[in-house]
């Protein structure tokens, strides 16, 4: 019996992996203006989720991680793409540059179960102050 549960498992696992996802990288239409300090914590900490210059990694290719990966960027992609920026209202840019402080100052960004294979995007208290400055200066909206 625990053969062929074995057996069930492991066809599951390889049958799953014929199933497609979407893994994209629209053209970036307008992305965020902020000082280089800034970009290199955005883009080391926040890109491969919140633009379209997602650096797709290995285990994004093997179901179901692949799901859950394009799941992520999807979502994250909704609530701010900084590939994006300059489709934004002045209201809604405003809005996520007060959002992009209190999730990091909250520790909910970056995701903590990103980090365990993306030990460089885990925020510095060096580079919190960075942002808090940056957020607190009127970010891009100067």
């Amino acid at each position: 019996m625990l053969r062929i549960a074995v057996i069930v498992i492991i066809v599951i696992l390889i049958g799953i992996q014929f199933v497609p996802v979407s893994k994209t990288n629209p053209p970036v239409t307008g992305e965020i203006k902020a000082p280089a300090d800034v970009m290199e914590i955005l883009r080391t900490s926040c890109y491969d989720c919140h633009s379209n210059e997602v650096k797709w990694p290995w285990y994004s290719n093997i179901a179901p991680g692949s799901w859950l990966v394009v799941y992520d960027v999807n979502e994250a992609r909704e609530h701010i793409n900084f590939s994006e920026w300059d489709s934004y209202s002045a209201e809604d840019r405003a809005d996520d540059i007060e959002e992009i402080w209190e999730e990091v100052e909250e520790g909910e960004m970056p995701l903590w179960y990103y980090l365990p294979l993306h030990p460089e995007a885990k925020l510095s208290d060096s580079q919190k102050e960075i942002i808090r400055k940056w957020v607190e200066s009127g970010g891009p909206e100067l």
